[in-house]
């Protein structure tokens, strides 16, 4: 079932846009232009279809999650503007 203009008005109403009637009918062309590729697709037959997580069925590429720098806590803090026993010293924000 197609939108009509007065469908585009109350949705543009809903969340609050001022749109014109020039605009509107732009919308209301694209979405119906939305909506009939949405219903071509339903129409295709995926019986027997599994979902696939990727198109093309490949898998990503990963690194193993290994450590492979050992934290260095004081070259860490040589640009910190203040540091106190190997921590940040920050202002106070809540009194």
């Amino acid at each position: 079932m197609p939108l009509r203009p007065e469908d585009v008005q109350r949705i543009a109403h809903l969340a609050r846009l001022a749109i014109t009637d020039e605009e509107a009918q732009h919308t209301l062309a694209q979405l119906n232009d939305i909506f009939g590729m949405i219903e071509r697709m339903r129409a295709v037959d995926t019986e027997g279809v599994e979902p696939m997580s990727h198109p093309l069925g490949g898998t990503q590429r990963l690194r193993d999650d290994a450590v492979t720098e050992v934290p260095d806590r004081a070259r860490n803090l040589v640009n910190a503007p203040a540091q106190q026993d190997g921590l940040f010293l920050v202002p106070r924000v809540l009194e």
